[in-house]
């Protein structure tokens, strides 16, 4: 089965940040990693490094379950948190990793950003080793 390739949500088109890392520091300064369990952290850190210069993949599930080492139940519910938190669109089998305030509407996602946390920028590179180690604390 060929899957079409196709922008789930145009308007959030991925885009590098200015500081050049695929993980918008925004993920962190934002505390979205905080809302995140360790599992829904590695599909997301697998998703955004998969994923083409949109932010569209199309790892199917039991490959993805397999690669993170995630149960169907677990791998379901960390997609679901994923949508649910707006850092994803997923529509089987095709993902879209969406950007996190550089949308054409940055306003409105700088406020549902502001709403999910309230940390003020640190300004200092996060690095991924900082990343996972938050996320199993967290988990």
């Amino acid at each position: 089965m060929n899957t079409f390739k196709r922008l789930l949500r145009p308007e959030r088109l991925r885009v590098v940040p200015e500081q050049f890392s695929w993980i918008d520091h925004a993920f962190v300064r934002c505390a979205l990693i905080d809302r995140l369990d360790a599992r829904t952290c590695a599909l997301y850190l697998f998703l955004v490094t998969v994923a083409d210069a949109q932010g569209l993949s199309y790892y199917g599930s039991a490959t993805l379950a397999k690669r993170l080492h995630l149960s169907a139940a677990e791998l379901v519910a960390a997609r679901a948190q994923l949508v649910e938190l707006d850092l994803v669109a997923y529509q089987a089998p095709l993902y879209q990793v969406l950007s996190l305030g550089a949308s054409a509407s940055g306003r409105a996602d700088r406020a549902r950003l502001s709403k999910l946390g309230s940390r003020e920028p640190s300004g200092g590179l996060v690095s991924l080793a900082e990343i996972i180690d938050r996320a199993r604390r967290h988990a």
